[in-house]
């Protein structure tokens, strides 16, 4: 890597860029009711309005991948900043449903886009532990954006604010990380062959980096399945869904803002273990505990996910470090994949639940309440199956010449 690449620039403009994500998923769910209210659209349409936004993310993200070497970070980043401009603009002046699917496609589009760019660029700028403190350090900003994007709408709606001004706020970090990557020179990549599509996907086959695709399924799933749905369950508990929601991502993003000594005291595989036993603990007891005690139980998820996406992609960058930018790509894409494939599937087991908890003679808030920790408790089953597959990774890596060797140079 020549020493005229400005990585503090790059670094900081990769952190605007990923909190125009995070706005772009709070400040939209902000503003949802009122453009169901203006357009006059149902809650069916509404989901599919919602779903462009997982859309777009991972398929940008594999594209991203595939041409990252040949079409380059930089450009990747102009689609980014030309994607999520169209689609923040398109929405704004959208007229009607068909508008806002596409222009929410974009916006989905450019945010892919920034993690295709990104995590490659960040794992190529530093090595060892540095590499992983700033790829979590990095990815703060997307829980640390939710908490500062959801208290903007939230303060724009009760000020009567319209949600187009909303919108526009978006534009202003999608505006300074292009500012901060304008004319910058970009990395080369750290490791040699790592620029071959055919290096990359040889490099993929491996165990480790097939053992490393199934657990970023079950990973993404534990952090992003309970957050879709600890809201409906809280509400009929006492706690506030609110709360718990910023509690659990201010948590996240004030943990991955100090990953660094954590991975250095624990090792990326001891950090991936411990975090699978916090999250098993902390969603078992969102299953169990109602009223104050739910507020423990935030405190247990978010320390459980909250390590959880950066290291894993750390640990494709290096422990398979010929998988490029393809690898940590395709590792992205395979946990919202995972994501969306789960959803239906924890939408089936909360109707099981609730046609139970109603033949038991439930109704009201009761039956909502148990057959939502019903599912909670279903759902502690993904970090429960972590916990075994990363005590064997944990064993696994420890005797691999080639990790103990990185581990020594990281330190």
């Amino acid at each position: 890597m020549t020493a005229d690449v400005n990585k503090t620039a790059l670094f900081n403009g990769s952190c605007f860029a990923l909190i125009t994500t995070a706005f772009t998923f709070a400040i939209r769910a902000g503003i949802l009711t009122q453009l169901g209210a203006q357009f006059n659209l149902t809650a069916e349409q509404l989901g599919f309005i919602n779903s462009m936004w997982f859309l777009g993310f991972p398929i940008s993200m594999i594209i991203g991948g595939l041409v990252y070497h040949s079409f380059g970070p930089r450009n990747i980043m102009r689609v980014a900043f030309v994607a999520h401009a169209l689609g923040i603009i398109l929405t704004i002046y959208a007229g009607g449903y068909t508008l806002l699917l596409i222009s929410t496609l974009f916006i989905g589009f450019g945010n892919g886009c920034t993690e295709a760019a990104c995590n490659p660029m960040i794992a190529d700028s530093y090595s060892g532990v540095k590499m992983n403190k700033m790829l979590n350090r990095f990815h703060m900003w997307f829980p640390g954006g939710i908490v500062i994007g959801s208290l903007i709408s939230k303060f724009m709606t009760d000020a009567g604010l319209s949600w187009q001004l909303q919108m526009w706020v978006i534009m202003i970090p999608t505006i300074i990380y292009a500012v901060l990557f304008y004319g910058k020179k970009f990395p080369e990549p750290k490791v040699e062959g790592a620029t071959s599509l055919a290096e990359n996907l040889k490099a993929m086959v491996s165990p480790t980096y097939i053992f490393l695709f199934i657990c970023m399924a079950l990973t993404a799933i534990s952090e992003f399945g309970p957050q879709q749905w600890v809201g409906l369950v809280m509400s009929s508990s006492g706690a506030s869904p609110m709360l718990i929601l910023a509690l659990v991502t201010g948590l996240m993003a004030v943990g991955r803002f100090f990953a660094g000594p954590v991975i250095q005291a624990l090792g990326q595989t001891g950090v991936l273990l411990i975090s699978a036993i916090f999250a098993a603990i902390g969603i078992y007891l969102f299953s169990v505990v109602t009223g104050p005690m739910a507020y423990v139980a935030a405190v247990c998820f978010a320390i459980g996910v909250c390590y959880f996406w950066p290291t894993m992609v750390g640990a494709v960058a290096q422990r398979v470090p010929l998988s490029g930018a393809l690898g940590m790509s395709i590792i992205g894409g395979v946990g919202m994949f995972s994501s969306s494939i789960f959803q239906p599937i924890i939408g089936r087991w909360i109707d099981s639940a609730r046609a139970e908890s109603a033949q038991s003679g439930l109704s009201g808030a009761q039956l909502e309440l148990a057959a939502g920790q019903d599912t909670l408790a279903k759902m502690a089953s993904f970090p429960a199956i972590l916990i075994v597959l990363f005590i064997i990774f944990f064993f696994w890596q420890k005797r691999t010449p080639a990790a103990q060797g990185q581990v020594a140079a990281a330190h």
